[in-house]
């Protein structure tokens, strides 16, 4: 299992994130995808790590701007581990 924390920017409510979240959805076969518009973060956890150009492509494809990607391969026990 792989955690993508991806820094996006652009996402001002909670219709936003539910759009960029749709949008993963859609592309990638996933898990599980959070976004956080005051983090400017989604958090994704899949089978498959992600490229960053195919997470940039389907963001910015959605209308908003990725920034970067943080990708950790993990057990998959926890869903999101809470910092």
């Amino acid at each position: 299992m792989y955690q993508i924390t991806a820094t996006v920017e652009g996402m001002m409510c909670g219709m936003c994130e539910a759009h960029v979240n749709d949008a993963i959805r859609k592309a990638f076969p996933v898990k599980k995808v959070v976004s956080s518009h005051g983090k400017n973060q989604t958090e994704i956890l899949a089978e498959n790590d992600i490229s960053d150009e195919a997470l940039k492509s389907t963001i910015e494809g959605a209308g908003y701007t990725f920034v970067s990607a943080r990708h950790e391969e993990t057990a998959g026990g926890g869903l999101f581990r809470r910092k």
